[in-house]
């Protein structure tokens, strides 16, 4: 009898803010002895290509994003992540919201620069945008120049309060995302939403959303993930039983940006093929 597949739905490269290219990422996927893997850049498909070109023999890529979300039903809006999968990357109307996502936040994240240099710390934005390496600009590349600075010893310390967790944190341009949702399956994408209950990170959303959420269109929760302790896993498979909808577990892999592993969550294969089934773009397969 074989071993059940190791499917791991969200991990980010490069093109957003990992520190693994596409190529070596599904390369590390299959080092890590995935049979499946996403890629789920913040806000962009732009390693995709790269990505599948790079496939293994033997691994299977789904392709996604992690998109930027808010809720507005409190104030303030609470800030959340929206995975979605398999979906149309031509999709007019969704393609538009991530490329207004992406400009905001190199908008966003060249004034918190501003904001350190006018305090006297030395980082270049120049150095930055380069770090970053065409990828979507965010936190993590203003971190690794505090690191590189001797400012901060780790991305960790970075994001203290300090920092760029609250001295140095400027609000980000999100999509509503009830209008993520239904733009997600207006591209024959399949929406599911990334770590629901995450205390952790902060604020979270009440169950209510949820419920109002499914009813709108979202298929799943991501269930086994860092930022969820046993009791919020608990939780969270709990609501997706009540709402019928699907439970994932992955990694939020980020390479060096984060201690977790390749695998270290994973998703049952029922879950991984129902998400197949009704996703729009195919699976590669290496």
């Amino acid at each position: 009898m074989s071993a059940p597949a190791r499917i791991d739905l969200h991990a980010h490269s490069t093109a957003s803010d990992g520190t693994l290219s596409p190529a070596d990422l599904v390369r590390a996927a299959a080092d890590a002895g995935l049979d499946v893997v996403a890629i789920t850049d913040h806000d962009t498909t732009a390693g995709w290509d790269a990505a599948v070109r790079a496939l293994p023999p033997g691994l299977t890529l789904v392709r996604g994003a992690e998109i930027s979300c808010r809720w507005y039903g409190v104030e303030p809006a609470i800030p959340l992540h929206l995975l979605g999968y398999l979906f149309d990357p031509d999709e007019p109307a969704l393609a538009a919201e991530l490329a207004r996502i992406r400009a905001a936040r190199e908008v966003r994240a060249e004034r918190i620069v501003e904001l350190l240099r006018a305090d006297g710390v030395e980082v270049s934005w120049p150095e930055i945008l380069a770090g970053a390496g065409g990828g979507v600009v965010g936190r993590p590349h203003i971190a690794q120049a505090l690191i590189r600075a001797g400012l901060v010893a780790s991305t960790t310390e970075a994001f203290g309060p300090r920092w760029l967790g609250e001295r140095y944190r400027l609000p980000k341009e999100d999509v509503d995302v009830f209008r993520a949702v239904a733009l997600v399956r207006a591209a024959g994408g399949v929406p599911v939403f990334a770590h629901p209950k995450a205390s952790r990170r902060g604020r979270i959303v009440p169950d209510e959303l949820i419920v109002d959420l499914a009813a709108a269109g979202l298929a799943g929760l991501e269930a086994d993930h860092e930022d969820h302790s046993p009791v919020e896993r608990a939780h969270v498979r709990r609501l997706a039983a009540e709402l019928g909808l699907l439970v994932t577990g992955s990694s939020d892999f980020h390479g060096t940006h984060k201690t977790v592993h390749l695998g270290a969550f994973t998703t049952d294969p029922a879950a991984y093929e129902a998400i197949v089934a009704a996703g729009v773009t195919p699976v590669a397969s290496g």
